[in-house]
């Protein structure tokens, strides 16, 4: 009866049966359970049998055969990489080459033959000169006559047009020409400030080989990290044309004797802008203060690829009634008088934003939008694009700091250059092939930097990461590629990084890496009339796809015909959990991945403030960005930076009340403690110590 009574309950008012107990089935219903019953029948009848605890086994033993791909979450939440809307601009160039040759102008004859013959300067062009028909530059056409006239100038040429020989013939052949003969024990009779000591020992090679004819004039090198006793030496023995870096000089101007400039003919200032960027103002001051003492004229000459409001002053401070020499500006011919140079310059210091660069006929830009995940993988792949699959590339990889230059050296040389084969006993025939890692920066010893420097220059392939202490004046033969990894704080530093190509008519390219966030900057290059063509990531990283290194290898699995976006994508995921693994190998590669990552941090701040808007560190994912150091998760105890979300926590500042409350707490029980437990004698004593305490600052 009860039953009866709960059937009746359940059931609706009209004798349907109840909606919740039993359901109509759908056609993907009877669908699905034709195919259970499918694959039940198909497959391995014996596991009807089995128990369920050897069926979850049997499921786990199946799963660790299958090959496990870590997803690394590399393409998941990252931000929009927007479109580039910008107009194509016309680019500001300069005609490196003249029709006129080194023997139309007033030189020495062996000074004509050295200059063609040792120096080689049309070598990489393909064009041979016999003998004396070689043929000027158009920096050197401007420049040489004015210098011979015995003039002061300013000039501003592209980097990679021949500065150097632009102001090193003239020195040469005004030198070699004197009345009486030059002796070793004169002391300088030139002197060239250069910014960097790389730049430093190029151009002393440059002269030496320029004075090859004129054996009794002696030039030399002072500059950083060298022994200050063996330059003493060198200055007591004397010196007659001196390079010399801004700091290294001061510091022999005042704890040297030896040195003077009695007889200082010649200043010549290097890449002036970059003397003033580095801070050497100062220093600048101090050497010019100490040629005046001593001599009251000589002939001074600025050189620099871009016109700063500081190179300006300077030129105000050193130059006395220039000549401007502007191989840019082919409707006033280059030559200006004074006053006009005055104002072009002051024009130039107001509108600096306006400031359009001369860029290589021959070189080829391009941009790269990145995700900060995969910015890692990004310059891996186009490494291994650039420098083993399509080889005879020489490359130079630009970063913002020290710390991430020697920490992405030892990375990329473990992973990419054969430290960890051992992981991959299967490997192709083209992924064998080695790359070469070279490094360069601020804080290595001299010895190891010149040998770094020596050795590049005469390789013919090979990457070396860098900061900008090579950005300027270098002439490193045969770069094909720059890559700027971290973008430059200014499009005058972007020009100087891409000028070590493309030099003196050669062909080169350079590839600047930016964020979405930072996209605007393409905007701002477009403004200085530097044109950019846009790369787009999925073409940088399909060349993971040459490399069976980073291939995942299933049973069955077909060779895809084409370039397959998601084989891409997990040969991109391999090669970033390999990097991954060798970060986290030990505790010291965390360490030291978390020290790039603070100094990466440290330089994003340092962007000047009109670029704010487009490097903000508060624009920064700090686990997007960790993940471009190998690190699988923000770094919880990085130092406090003024990232979002990473403020230090400051105690608040107690009130000046709530101090004298506490001071007099102090003493009350100072006072208290002394009348428990002091005798009278002691009391007697501490009040005389008081006494003399209170007459001593009287």
């Amino acid at each position: 009866k009860q039953s009866n009574a709960l059937k009746r309950k359940l059931q609706s008012p009209h004798g349907n049966p109840p909606l919740k107990r039993k359901r109509k089935a759908s056609i993907n219903t009877f669908k699905k359970c034709a195919t259970e019953a499918d694959s039940r029948g198909k497959g391995n009848t014996s596991q009807k049998s089995l128990p369920k605890k050897q069926l979850t086994h049997n499921r786990n033993e199946s799963q660790k055969s299958k090959p496990f791909i870590k997803t690394s979450s590399l393409f998941k939440n990252n931000p929009d990489i927007p479109e580039i809307h910008r107009k194509a601009v016309q680019q500001v160039q300069e005609n490196v080459f003249t029709t006129e040759s080194f023997s139309e102008l007033e030189l020495h004859p062996h000074l004509v033959i050295t200059v063609c013959s040792n120096l080689r300067i049309l070598s990489c062009v393909g064009f041979v000169f016999p003998n004396l028909f070689c043929l000027l530059h158009s920096v050197q056409k401007q420049t040489i006559p004015v210098l011979l006239q015995g003039k002061d100038a300013l000039v501003r040429s592209q980097t990679g047009s021949g500065k150097t020989l632009a102001y090193g013939i003239p020195l040469v052949q005004s030198l070699q020409g004197m009345e009486s003969k030059i002796q070793r024990s004169d002391g300088p009779y030139a002197l060239i400030l250069v910014p960097t000591r790389e730049l430093a020992l190029q151009s002393f090679d440059t002269m030496q080989k320029l004075l090859k004819p004129f054996a009794w004039i002696v030039p030399g090198v002072l500059m950083g990290g060298e022994k200050r006793k063996s330059e003493k030496a060198r200055l007591r023995k004397g010196i007659n044309i001196l390079i010399s870096t801004p700091g290294r000089l001061v510091d022999h101007i005042k704890s040297t004797e030896c040195i003077h400039f009695r007889r200082t003919q010649w200043l010549i200032i290097d890449e002036a802008d970059r003397i003033l960027d580095l801070g050497f103002e100062k220093d600048v001051a101090v050497i010019l203060n100490a040629l005046n003492a001593e001599r009251d004229t000589r002939q001074n000459v600025l050189l620099s690829a871009t016109l700063t409001e500081g190179v300006t002053r300077l030129a105000d401070i050193s130059l006395n009634d220039p000549i401007s020499i502007s191989i840019a500006d082919e409707i006033r011919n280059g030559l200006k008088p004074a006053s006009q140079t005055g104002r072009q310059a002051s024009s130039s210091s107001n509108c600096m934003d306006q400031e359009n660069f001369a860029v290589p006929e021959n070189l080829k830009q391009y941009v790269v939008m990145v995700p900060s995940k995969l910015r890692l993988v990004i310059l891996a792949a186009f490494i291994l694009e650039k420098c083993k699959f399509e080889k005879h590339h020489k490359m130079i990889i630009f970063f913002s700091s020290c710390e991430q230059v020697e920490f992405y050296y030892e990375l990329l040389l473990k992973v990419l250059s054969g430290g960890l084969e051992s992981e991959q006993p299967e490997r192709s025939s083209v992924s064998s092939a080695h790359l070469e890692f070279l490094r360069l920066h601020g804080n290595m010893d001299q010895e190891e930097r010149t040998e770094v420097f020596q050795e590049f220059l005469k390789s013919k392939t090979g990457i070396l990461l860098c900061t900008d202490v090579a950005a300027r004046g270098l002439d490193l033969p045969q770069v094909t590629w720059i890559v700027q990894y971290n973008a430059p704080a200014s499009p005058a530093e972007y020009i100087h990084r891409i000028g070590r190509t493309a030099r003196i008519g050669c062909h080169g390219n350079s590839l600047l890496v930016l964020a979405p966030s930072e996209a605007e900057y393409v905007s701002l290059l477009a403004s200085h009339k530097i044109n950019v063509s846009e790369i787009k990531m999925e073409k940088v990283l399909s060349s993971l796809v040459k490399d069976d290194r980073f291939k995942l290898h299933r049973p069955g699995r077909k060779k895809s015909c084409g370039t397959d976006p998601q084989e891409v994508r997990e040969r991109a995921t391999i090669l970033q959990t390999k990097f991954e693994n060798y970060v986290h190998s030990s505790e010291g590669t965390v360490r030291w991945a978390k020290k790039a990552l603070q100094s990466f941090l440290c330089a994003y701040t340092t962007y000047p403030r009109n670029l704010k808007h487009i490097f903000h560190i508060k624009s920064l994912h700090l686990g997007h960005v960790a993940k471009s150091f190998g690190l699988r998760d923000a770094p919880q105890n990085l130092t406090a930076l003024p990232t979002a979300g990473s403020k230090k926590k400051t105690k608040p500042r107690p009130k000046r009340s709530d101090l004298l409350k506490k001071t007099h707490r102090k003493h009350r029980l100072a006072e208290i403690l002394r009348s428990e437990y002091s005798s009278g004698m002691d009391t007697g004593v501490s009040k005389v110590k008081r006494k003399k305490k209170q007459r001593k600052p009287g």
